[in-house]
């Protein structure tokens, strides 16, 4: 049995302290389970059948920037707060963000909200599984939603687009941070993505986002996370950019380097995506 985590209502937080705390007046709580096309699975069905009493749900691949070819693209600000809005999520609101697969999709949420200045924000460690493993409540009521007014502001130095991540990998002062599976990185693996080459971005490291995670899916402790980070040879002095397939899981890490006190780190929104689209991008193998 894993220890649980040091309750930080900015980064992560146990099953037991969103127990303590799930009738709060100004907390909301958010399912943003979401999975790969290939696994035929509805999230937003799922979500219906049983959720965490109030949850509400996040729809990643509707809550985006549907401007670009690019999947799941961080959402421009004026749709975010139209849809924050709408699912009674506001200012002076904790926000505590959980997946239906322990933690996976949960921390790209998070990521969202830092984007948009939202720090009252933490992901559940663990969980839907951990929480129904524990025989704690569920349902499948929609939430009473009531509109509530909300500030953002746009953290862009959160946020990197392919050039900015072109002249990192080039100058190589920045940690690129990868967290698709080892196979895929080395270019050993084709990608789930059709039409896209098989490698990674030059001067890159690989985490893949399981070696922060414990066997039951929930978030490893900072020691074993930063054990896990300069394993993989990354020097934790320097500024970072996390990137994965498609944005998703990158965040993990990001949440993981949040975890740890590093501070200084934006996600490549594009990740694999987009820089295995392009022919004209070096790639780098084996």
């Amino acid at each position: 049995m894993t220890p649980a985590p040091q309750d930080d209502p900015r980064t992560l937080v146990s099953t037991d302290w969103l127990a303590q705390h799930i009738k709060d007046p100004d907390l909301r709580i958010i399912d943003a389970s979401w999975h790969m096309p290939a696994t035929g699975r509805d999230a937003k069905a799922e979500y219906a059948s049983a959720h965490i009493p109030g949850a509400r749900f996040f729809d990643i691949d509707e809550i985006s920037d549907h401007r670009s070819d690019l999947p799941h693209m961080a959402p421009p600000v004026e749709k975010f707060i139209s849809r924050m809005r709408a699912m009674g999520i506001g200012d002076g609101h904790q926000v505590v963000i959980y997946d239906c697969t322990g933690l996976f999709s949960a921390a790209r949420v998070w990521w969202t909200f830092r984007l948009m200045g939202k720090m009252d924000v933490a992901v559940l460690d663990g969980g839907l599984p951990k929480w129904q493993a524990e025989g704690r409540e569920i349902e499948d009521m929609p939430p009473v939603v009531r509109d509530r007014h909300i500030t953002v502001q746009r953290q862009s130095g959160l946020v990197k687009d392919v050039t900015q991540v072109a002249s990192a990998s080039k100058l190589a002062e920045t940690e690129i941070i990868d967290a698709r599976a080892a196979a895929r990185f080395k270019g050993e693996a084709a990608e789930p993505r059709a039409g896209l080459r098989s490698g990674r971005i030059p001067n890159s490291k690989n985490v893949p986002f399981g070696n922060l995670l414990n066997a039951d899916g929930t978030m490893k402790a900072p020691d074993a996370l930063k054990t896990a980070f300069e394993a993989a040879g990354v020097d934790l002095s320097k500024p970072a950019i996390t990137t994965c397939g498609s944005g998703v899981t990158a965040a993990i890490l990001s949440l993981g380097l949040e975890r740890i006190g590093h501070q200084n780190h934006a996600l490549y929104d594009g990740s694999w995506a987009e820089w295995g689209m392009f022919d004209d991008l070096p790639i780098a193998k084996g």
